[in-house]
């Protein structure tokens, strides 16, 4: 224990805030979620804002380690700087399209290969859309985004590079999620591991999504957007573990194809 402790204290401090939004996102997940559900038996709404708060982990270990990890910024500087910049429509265009055409595809051949129709696999749930997308903007997208490519997307790209940054950062959102795997999950068995093979390899194409377009336009409503185009249409999702196979392969087919456009480009520019 004591040489790991001090194996922690060695680490870049960029780690270390990597391990605290995971402590802290677990804690409050199981602490937090597990005690209004099993002692107090929340109404379903209430469990999911508080599943948004939880989302707000990542930001809150951010503010928290602030002095730390940005010791000569204050937080209204970083988040000043991290919207200053101008967003590009045609940006917002593409990725939106990217994001949410992958789903939708993914979804159309699900359908096509059950004979189903291509509307059985929404549902507006119990919800008002009103209610929904409010709840959608208010987790995810604004609680994440803060901390994984307001600050450590920054970090990770300048330590190892813009390809070897956004595929380690796919796998420290991706493997984040992993307690929701075990508590918050309609899979188990068998289908619990294509339904984690898809989670790191769809996280990952929209890390690479997010970060291709930050490259253009560092602004970070640019992420809260991507992340929220996914989180909306995927919360009107009713389907089985087959989507999350089709959705695996189409995700990485969109992640290559914006990694490519990305290398095309800049080879472009050195030229």
């Amino acid at each position: 224990m004591i040489t790991l402790l001090r194996k922690i204290q060695n680490l870049d401090m960029m780690w270390k805030y990597v391990i605290f939004a995971y402590l802290l996102f677990w804690v409050m997940v199981l602490g937090m979620g597990g005690t209004a559900s099993m002692v107090f038996q929340v109404s379903p709404l209430t469990m999911r804002w508080i599943a948004n708060l939880c989302a707000w982990s990542p930001t809150f270990a951010l503010l928290i380690m602030f002095k730390k990890l940005r010791p000569t910024m204050t937080v209204k500087e970083f988040f000043r700087n991290a919207f200053a910049a101008k967003l590009r429509l045609d940006l917002l265009l593409i990725s939106s399209a990217a994001v949410i055409g992958g789903v939708l595809l993914a979804v159309w051949i699900l359908s096509l290969s059950t004979q189903q129709a291509f509307n059985t696999f929404f549902s507006l749930g119990s919800y008002a859309l009103p209610l929904s997308l409010i709840m959608s903007f208010l987790s995810g997208p604004t609680g994440e985004e803060s901390g994984w490519r307001g600050y450590l997307r920054i970090e990770l790209n300048n330590k190892y590079g813009f390809i070897k940054g956004s595929l380690i950062l796919g796998l420290v959102w991706a493997f984040w999620h992993a307690v929701l795997w075990l508590v918050d999950s309609d899979f188990s068995g068998f289908a619990l591991i294509p339904y984690i093979i898809s989670n790191v390899v769809v996280m990952t194409s929209l890390v690479i999504i997010m970060n291709v377009v930050l490259d253009r336009s560092n602004n970070l409503f640019n992420a809260i957007w991507i992340h929220f185009c996914f989180n909306i249409i995927y919360s009107f999702l009713v389907t089985d573990i087959w989507f999350f196979v089709i959705l695996t392969v189409v995700y990485a087919v969109i992640g290559i194809c914006f990694l490519s456009w990305h290398l095309k480009t800049k080879a472009s520019a050195v030229v």
